[in-house]
This record gives structure tokens, sequence and C-alpha cells, in this order.
């Protein structure tokens, strides 16, 4: 079953050119079947590359999704479109009433603040706390995580010594878990990232379970036991070409930057990068979606108040 996106989404054609299944409003209307209803909040500045990523794994499976965009109030966004965000993106204050049954919270370039510091951290909050009693599953990515982690169990990020930088091996620390059924033994996951959460503040918190980890990147899932809240350390979800993007960028800034681990063939930057994590990342989304949401959401939304 396809994705339902806005039809003039920048990503519906952009999926359409890859054959994955994008069905427009217009269609879906007809359909007898209650979509899953997810809720992106998109904290990422290229705002338009992170929705055709996400959206392009939510579209991957057999269930009809329908996407609701949404940017914080209290950040300007300096890098994509105000016609863009005008078009696509509603406000908290535009879904606070509804209920959803999923709820993706995504990273953003903000890890090196405090998190009181960071411009929305309050409107995240509000939005966090909406989320224990208005969305059944919530999904979140890298910073995203951090922050998750932060405000609903007081765990802090700590910095690291250089960038955790590249495409590193994992494994399923419990090889129970529906997040990772059907998962190799070892799978690649990238990582973009300057702090990151230690396992020992982790396992003092009884409510969650550590699900996946990497030796060299540290834990990479955690789920709380209900798998109402899951927290994702890295970024399946980029594509073949993001970290390039990534180290040109702070390159030719001047920053201090390696060449991101495991990602160029030999090392050599001129070389076209393989994705040697996309299989794994469609799982990744598809399981959440089957088995978090879809299996356990209540039919009707409100009945999660």
């Amino acid at each position: 079953m396809p994705i339902k996106i806005p039809n003039e989404l920048p990503a519906a054609k952009t999926l359409a050119e890859e054959n994955i299944f994008v069905m427009s409003e217009t269609r879906a209307s007809t359909q007898d079947i209650r979509p899953l209803r997810i809720l992106l909040l998109n904290l990422m500045p290229t705002k338009i590359d992170t929705e055709t990523q996400l959206s392009r794994l939510l579209g991957n499976t057999p269930l009809q999704v329908e996407l609701t965009l949404m940017h914080t109030k209290s950040h300007q966004s300096k890098n994509t479109p105000e016609e863009h965000l005008l078009a696509f993106y509603c406000t908290f204050d535009d879904i606070k009433e509804q209920n959803f049954d999923g709820l993706i919270i995504t990273g953003a370039p903000v890890e090196l603040l405090p998190f009181e510091e960071v411009e929305y951290w309050d409107e995240l909050c509000t939005i966090m706390e909406w989320s224990v009693t208005h969305v059944h599953s919530t999904f979140h990515i890298c910073w995203g995580a951090q922050a998750g982690l932060y405000y609903h169990f007081g765990i802090q990020k700590q910095p690291l010594d250089k960038k955790m930088f590249g495409i590193f091996p994992h494994v399923a620390d419990y090889k129970q878990s529906m997040l990772f059924r059907g998962f190799d033994d070892i799978f690649m996951v990238p990582h973009s990232r300057h702090t990151t959460v230690l396992r020992e503040d982790i396992e003092k918190i009884p409510e969650i379970k550590i699900l996946a980890s990497s030796p060299e990147a540290g834990i990479f899932a955690m789920s709380t036991r209900n798998g109402r809240q899951i927290f994702i350390t890295g970024h399946p979800e980029y594509d073949a070409g993001t970290l390039n993007k990534e180290y040109v960028r702070d390159v030719n800034a001047g920053k201090p930057i390696e060449i991101p681990k495991n990602y160029f063939p030999n090392d050599d930057p001129t070389q076209a990068p393989p994705a040697t994590w996309r299989s794994s990342a469609n799982l990744l989304y598809s399981n959440w979606l089957n088995y978090f949401v879809y299996q356990t959401t209540p039919f009707h939304l409100e009945q999660l108040h």
C-alpha cells in the first residue's frame, strides 16, 4: 500500500520516479480503509531532503500511511522556502486537538547546545508531553532521541572527543525485539553526531530496554517496554549521498572533519559511496509501522486519551 502525501509535495515526484507507490489525496479518499496517521515533526534544516527520505521509507510497507508534516512555530527556518512551509506544513497549534497513530521527531543540528538553550526547546517539550496522550508510538531520531531521553527520563547527552561520522556495523542486543525482526546478524547504520548517550545511564532506567548497539558507535536503539517511545541515535533514513554533502559542507567551511568511516570506496571522496544500509532502514521502518503502530493502535484514535 502507498504513502498518502499532498499532491504537490516535491517528494511525490521523486518517489514516483523511484517506483515507490504514492497515492494522491483524491485516490486515498475513495479507499474503504483507515490509514495510519503519522505526524512528522521535521527539525532538520534541509526539510525537503528529510521529508523525502522519510516518505520513501514510510511508503515501502503494505499499509496506507497518511503523513502530516509539522515544523516548530518558535524557529524561523533559514534553509527551507517559506512558501514550502506554508503550503505543506502545519504547526502544533493546528493539530494539538488531534490524535495520531505515530509521531516521528527528527534530529537537529543543535546538539552542542544545552537542551534548554535551543530556541524551540519549550515548544518541543510541549509536543513531547502531548505525545504521551495523543500519539500511540513516537519514533525519535538522533538529537530527537537525545531530547526525548532527556525530557522523559532525565538522561543527559555526553560530548564526544570527535564527531561520530560514517557507516558503522551494529548488532541486536535484544534478539527477540520485533523492531529488528528479519535483520541480519550485523547491519550497517549511518551516524553523524558530536554527542552520545552512555549505556550505564540508560541501564539505570528500568522503563527503557536497549535493543541494538554498535561496538564503535555505541547505543543505537532503545524502547520503552510497551514500544510507545522508541529512540534511534543514528540516521538510517539518510540517502547514499547525505554524508558526502555534510563532509563537503564542513570541508568548505574549514571545520575539522575526518573522512566518514566505511563510506567512500577506499576512503576516496572522489568515488561515489554505495548505500550499505538501505535494506535495513526499510525493514526498521516497516517493523515500526507494523508491530508498534498498526498491530496495537486503537481503531478509534480518541481512545488514546
